[in-house]
């Protein structure tokens, strides 16, 4: 499995002979949308930075909403979170995407706006990739970033949806997030068969 970051909540999953892109973006927020041709588009929420499915070349499905899919040994799972710390009443609902792919689990988090529910940590289960906003503003901060990495206790955790000097609109920047603790920073992240690390690893990738 390899998980390259395209900018804001976008990434790239290839895992198990297929490709995954998360959450297109169109070039007005600041990002270039330089997609390949995937397998599989995710898009949590209809809002501009994250459903530009315009952008992406070719691709042979597009799964939104809460829904459960099982695609060549790939397991996708949409599960319900809010856009803010009103149950979406602000802003909307947003779709957390969890896949299980390889022995590995991994939860996209989309533009989470507070911390989950015990029910929505139940429902989620055991992943061991976090994909988290941390800017704030729009999402939860890194305070509340941080609460939601110990309801769900990953092996890694991948920041997205901050600040860069790319980014159009103001959103807090990642080392808000770092302050304190280490990290790693990476063009790309694999994961192989090898054990994953015992306590939490955070991994910023850069944008390329």
């Amino acid at each position: 499995m390899k998980i390259k970051w395209l900018g804001h909540a976008s990434f790239l999953i290839k895992t198990n002979g297929k490709t995954i892109l998360t959450d297109p973006f169109d070039e007005t927020i600041g990002y270039k949308p330089n997609f390949p041709s995937v397998d599989i588009v995710l898009v949590s929420h209809e809002h501009f930075d994250h459903n530009a499915v315009g952008k992406v070349p070719s691709y042979k499905e597009i799964i939104k909403g809460y829904v459960e899919k099982y695609i060549d040994g790939i397991k996708i799972k949409g599960i319900r979170g809010y856009h803010d710390n009103k149950q979406g009443r602000l802003r909307g609902e947003v779709t957390m995407f969890k896949i299980e792919s390889e022995g590995r689990s991994l939860i996209h988090l989309s533009d989470i706006g507070t911390v989950l529910t015990e029910e929505q940590v139940k429902e989620i289960g055991k992943v061991d990739i976090v994909m988290i906003p941390v800017g704030g503003i729009y999402t939860v901060g890194p305070k509340e970033a941080w609460k939601i990495v110990e309801q769900l206790n990953p092996k890694i955790v991948l920041p997205m949806h901050y600040k860069t000097p790319f980014l159009k609109f103001d959103l807090l920047p990642v080392y808000k997030f770092l302050e304190g603790r280490e990290y790693t920073e990476k063009n790309e992240l694999e994961i192989n068969t090898h054990p994953l690390p015992e306590k939490t690893q955070i991994i910023v990738l850069k944008y390329l």
